[in-house]
């Protein structure tokens, strides 16, 4: 009680009024979804969150997840643009950002004038991104760092609220790209989209096979969503969870003073900064969709995994003894006790 006291202090009166709408707008956000997505509420929480923080996600699941068609629904509740990128060998990065197209103009004169790619939308789904070849992907890296994208020397800046969307199919990996690891670190999470149970399976079954999937209401408009993101921002955050976030982080890494013993013969590469940036912004994101006025160190640990999955490389040892890295995460999160 002595920490939530001045922590609501620092926010003002409208803040609190607006964290309580945010509250409500996410519960109206499931409902809506829940009319065409059928389960995935932890998917659903999870790109809630990443929106909100203005982060990247990776959705990793077999094909028939509906994750393309769970993207585009939540661009609709959120009245947003949405592009889809289908991901090939042969994809060009001007296939992605657009280029200059010579055109006839007034007077019989010629001109080139820009065209935009698909990367000009503010929800963009990047399907199967690892089939693509590095050259391309390193133009969807620029697009996800600095929120710009660069043609013939020419910068054109990406119109907020901009979220990128990535899949891949963790089955089949002949004939694809592996996205290195600094790509990978600019993901706010990985979001594992796993199978549904039998129940939500038959309710799909009976949704996709009737009538077409209803059209959704729109909830927030795309300066409403900026002002939710610049309100996250300003939930209030103790310094002992600043603390939890960046010695948890600190654990992952085996050649650190503070890495347990078991985690050296199985972890090659521990997860960066960045982490401890993502762990408190998720944090932050989660506990205003909750309508929390601070936050909590429940928040940390529910979005530790997706920051930390896909910056844990392990080693072969790790892989030969079917260790991976949600293991490691587990185990961590429960030697990792309240003060870190």
């Amino acid at each position: 009680m002595s920490l939530q006291a001045p922590a609501i202090e620092r926010l003002h009166g409208d803040d609190v009024q607006a964290i309580d709408e945010l509250r409500e707008t996410f519960a109206r956000l499931k409902a809506q979804l829940g009319r065409a997505i059928v389960g995935q509420h932890d998917v659903i929480e999870r790109l809630a969150i990443c929106l909100f923080a203005r982060g990247h996600a990776l959705l990793m699941g077999v094909p028939g997840l509906a994750k393309t068609l769970l993207v585009s629904k939540l661009a609709e509740t959120m009245s947003l643009r949405f592009s889809r990128i289908q991901f090939t060998p042969d994809l060009m990065p001007m296939d992605i950002t657009g280029t200059d197209i010579l055109q006839d103009i007034v007077g019989g004169k010629r001109e080139f004038q820009f065209m935009h790619g698909p990367i000009f939308a503010n929800i963009v789904l990047a399907d199967e991104i690892n089939r693509a070849p590095p050259k391309t992907q390193a133009a969807m890296l620029e697009a996800m760092q600095e929120h710009k994208v660069t043609i013939l020397g020419k910068s054109f800046r990406l119109e907020p609220p901009f979220l990128v969307l990535a899949t891949q199919n963790p089955v089949e990996q002949e004939g694809t790209y592996p996205l290195p690891e600094a790509q990978l670190d600019r993901f706010m999470f990985l979001i594992e989209v796993d199978y549904p149970n039998e129940d939500e399976e038959i309710q799909i079954a009976r949704t996709t096979t009737g009538e077409a999937l209803p059209e959704l209401e729109r909830l927030l408009a795309p300066e409403q969503i900026i002002a939710c993101q610049d309100l996250v921002r300003r939930i209030p955050v103790p310094d002992h969870i600043y603390t939890y976030a960046a010695r948890l982080v600190r654990k992952t890494r085996p050649s650190g003073a503070t890495a347990p013993g078991w985690i050296k013969p199985f972890v090659s590469w521990g997860a960066g900064p960045r982490a401890v940036q993502y762990l408190i912004l998720g944090a932050k994101a989660r506990a205003a969709l909750s309508g929390s006025y601070m936050v909590r160190l429940e928040d940390v640990r529910e979005v530790a995994a997706p920051v930390l999955n896909h910056r844990i490389i392990t080693t072969f040892a790790a892989q030969s003894e079917g260790v991976n890295s949600r293991e490691i995460i587990r185990r961590l999160l429960e030697e990792t006790g309240e003060e870190g």
